[in-house]
């Protein structure tokens, strides 16, 4: 199994609005909105018999992560790994960041924890919102990134999920797991 720990977004019209912003873009395969999230870990490949470990490590890093349900916006965009060469693009947090941070922090410890590797880069809660796949437009994709700032509303953030990720021709199709409810 692929996996990964993730909060979905619930209303994937704004993640669609945003898209559209890059409309004239060439080389960027778009993230389907209906299947839009925010990575808390991505664990890879995972036997189902670690299962069991992981649902346990995942109850306890949501209680220990000392975060409520929350109120979280997004906005603004970004790219990695930078402006120069152009991997994803993304949607950023407006408000939330902190929250998403000690979640991550929480899981990186637990799953660290269960031997998973620790996380390479800093962590930066953002919605994938395209990759690309080809340099034809990367002008054009970088001045909306630079000069635009959509703002792509709120929700409240009340759970993370263990999602199941199968690779098919076209595009990754996620599964949700497990789901772990935020305290309070």
């Amino acid at each position: 199994m692929r996996l990964f720990v993730s909060i979905d977004i619930d209303d994937p019209e704004p993640v669609a609005t945003v898209q559209e912003l890059f409309d004239s873009a060439d080389g960027l395969r778009y993230t389907d909105p209906e299947q839009a999230h925010l990575t808390l870990k991505f664990l890879g490949e995972t036997g189902e018999d670690d299962l069991p470990a992981l649902r346990t490590a995942f109850g306890e890093a949501v209680a220990e992560s000392g975060v409520s349900p929350f109120e979280a916006s997004f906005g603004g965009l970004g790219v990695f790994p930078h402006l120069d060469y152009i991997s994803v693009v993304w949607l950023g947090v407006t408000e939330g960041e902190t929250e998403f941070t000690q979640l991550h922090e929480a899981v990186e410890r637990k799953t660290v924890d269960l031997g998973f590797d620790p996380e390479d880069h800093e962590f930066t809660p953002h919605v994938t919102l395209a990759r690309m796949d080809h340099a034809g437009s990367k002008g054009l994709v970088q001045d909306v990134v630079q000069n635009r700032d959509p703002d792509a509303g709120t929700m409240v953030v009340d759970e993370l999920q263990l999602k199941e990720s199968t690779l098919t021709d076209d595009g990754p199709e996620y599964r949700t797991v497990e789901r772990f409810q935020l305290p309070g």
